[in-house]
């Protein structure tokens, strides 16, 4: 196989610089390294060796997994600020604004717009497509979708998951169970409070979302969740109306009435088989098999308000992107070339595109060192490879068609086409915000919902200032 690229190469090299006419390209070898949070080195084997074997100039990709999530930002921040950090390393996609000032876009050549539309799902196009550029690309997008368990639904004679909140009501109220003293001995799903539910936020968020909250400016960088809206004539507030709702579940004089802060953490009281219905991410499939293998359970998709609803159906997206560091120390190779900055970041983005994108036609690279173009055909698609080993929900348009005919994935791919986030600063601080102020002092009784909102919303605009 290397023969036949090797060949494939010198017939492309020829071609393109005009039978000797033209400077042919200079040969280099460079490296480059990547650094991430959750996925292990294994997963990228394949990808980088197959990269390795088929372009010319890059000797070695590698990746370095920073085992502390609650370090890693920092970690990232000293090391670029020091020059020496990655080539590549992955943020979360609420993290732009942090480190918008320390990365590169892709170049203009490189990856147009059309192209970035057209692959990847909408919600990435709306955090990354920024002023014209293109900052990050991932592999995989996560969103919300509802783990059920099916022997609590068998018994009960319910055949299929709820698809509407309407539904999950309904559904609530045939499967709670509480005894002469009040305790929940069943729990029908995991809502209302704030610390022991897996991503709470992210669940409060997602109905104000589907109420028609609209959560933050961009251009003003100011909290807007609490501005009401007019809904046929009628102004209502999607923030009100999905707080009261988030918590009802954790009110016992509430019809819905299933869960409250003595309970398990969501995840544990689910694989234990006490509580029937959680609201959670694709990456948290296999740690529920791993604690109860023998757990029969199902995914199914996030549910709406109404099929009907505003804004359309809404699911809520949590993931992570590559994106190319800005400076770093130059290096000098073994064979005595400077790799410069702008070198290096374009041997970056080269390889990122190859990762990302489709690879089932030739793709068109150049020579750093004097612009010669020369293409490559790769044997795999190497998102694919990605994927497969962690069998994980798809970024990209075409493999998420795929996708939806896997049992297991589909729930996901299909929420991610129609996921949402919204644009943030200090993330961490603003989801501790929600969290508190909002979740735990309305579900304690220390504030009203409606002064929990604008508490927070206040509170928010000062962390995106």
């Amino acid at each position: 196989m290397k023969k036949i690229i090797s060949v494939f190469l010198l017939f492309t090299f020829i071609a393109l610089s005009g039978f000797g006419c033209k400077e042919q390209p200079v040969p280099y070898k460079t490296s480059l390294e990547i650094w991430g949070l959750f996925d292990n080195s294994h997963e990228y084997s394949k990808i980088f060796q197959s990269y390795r074997e088929t372009h010319p100039f890059v000797t070695d990709v590698s990746y370095r997994k920073l085992a502390d999530e609650t370090t890693y930002k920092r970690d990232l921040i000293n090391s670029l600020a020091e020059g020496v950090g990655p080539d590549i390393f992955m943020i979360h996609n609420t993290w732009l604004p942090e480190f918008k000032n320390k990365i590169v876009p892709v170049p203009a050549n490189l990856i147009s717009e059309i192209e970035f539309k057209d692959n990847f799902v909408d919600v990435v196009v709306d955090d990354f497509y920024v002023d014209n550029k293109i900052y990050g690309v991932p592999l995989s997008v996560d969103s919300l979708a509802l783990y059920y368990n099916k022997d609590i639904f068998n018994a009960a004679g319910i055949v299929d998951p709820p698809k509407t909140w309407a539904e999950v009501d309904e559904i609530t109220q045939r499967l709670t169970q509480i005894d002469h003293y009040g305790n929940i001995e069943q729990s029908a799903i995991a809502l209302g409070t704030y610390e022991n539910i897996n991503r709470s936020t992210d669940i409060l968020t997602l109905m104000m979302m589907q109420l028609g909250a609209e959560m933050s400016d961009r251009n003003s960088e100011m909290a807007t969740f609490d501005e009401p809206i007019s809904i046929n004539g009628v102004v209502r507030s999607p923030a009100k109306d999905a707080l009261e709702y988030y918590t009802a579940f954790a009110k016992a004089s509430q019809p819905i009435y299933t869960w409250n802060r003595l309970m398990h953490n969501s995840i544990d009281d689910f694989y234990e088989g006490d509580t029937a219905m959680m609201l959670n991410y694709a990456y948290n499939y296999e740690v529920v098999k791993a604690k109860n293998a023998k757990l029969n359970f199902g995914v199914s998709e996030v549910p709406q308000f109404s099929l009907d609803q505003i804004g359309g159906q809404i699911n809520y997206a949590n993931y992570w992107v590559f994106v190319v560091s800005k400076n770093k120390e130059e290096k000098v190779t073994k064979e005595g070339l400077r790799i410069t900055n702008d070198m290096r970041t374009s041997e970056a983005w080269q390889f990122l595109k190859a990762l990302t994108f489709p690879t089932d036609e030739p793709m068109t690279f150049h020579n750093v060192v004097n612009n010669q173009l020369f293409s490559l055909k790769f044997e795999n698609d190497l998102t694919e490879l990605y994927l497969k080993v962690g069998d994980k929900p798809a970024a990209r348009k075409d493999l998420i068609k795929k996708q939806l005919q896997d049992i297991k994935l589909k729930p996901f791919a299909t929420g991610n086409l129609i996921a949402r986030s919204w644009y943030q600063k200090n993330s961490k601080d603003i989801e501790k915000v929600i969290g508190e102020v909002m979740i735990r002092d309305v579900h304690l009784g220390r504030s009203s919902v409606s002064e929990a909102i604008k508490l927070a919303a206040n509170r928010i605009a000062r962390l995106m200032q």
